[in-house]
């Protein structure tokens, strides 16, 4: 199970996900509307509540889906499902960038920023996989 290569990744994009929750994606000014007072803010994924709960959704399918070893199709198939969760849980973070008067990314975005790549590469891991598998039944 996680002797494959593609184990290994979707472990490390549900860690990248836990982290996330910690770590600040951006950070800026934001108008307080009854103090009307510029207030720093650093926006994780706990703060906002669908980019927290994309973001635990990410991480619970990522580890369910390292055990579905089993059925490759599948298991391909919920991974890109993760991928297009978390590309879309990105577009949320940059679009709540913009209720902010100024906002900076931080250098922690990159944590965010690297599972889509680690679910590419769990994916590449896993198609080679399910090829390998049809090469040896048909030399059976």
């Amino acid at each position: 199970m996680l002797q494959r290569i593609q184990s290994i990744w979707l472990l490390l994009a549900a860690s990248m996900g836990a982290l996330s929750l910690q770590f600040s994606f951006f950070s800026g000014n934001k108008l307080n509307a009854e103090t009307n007072v510029k207030e720093w803010i650093e926006y994780t994924a706990a703060q906002g509540s669908l980019n927290a709960i994309l973001t635990i959704a990410i991480c619970v399918a990522t580890l369910v889906c390292i055990f579905m070893y089993k059925d490759r199709k599948r298991q391909l198939l919920i991974n890109l499902i993760i991928l297009a969760v978390s590309l879309l849980n990105i577009f949320l973070y940059f679009n709540a960038s913009k209720s902010f008067t100024e906002s900076n990314t931080d250098l922690t975005a990159l944590i965010s920023l690297s599972i889509p790549v680690c679910l590419v590469l769990a994916a590449i891991g896993i198609y080679k996989d399910e090829q390998l598998v049809k090469n040896a039944d048909r030399l059976r």
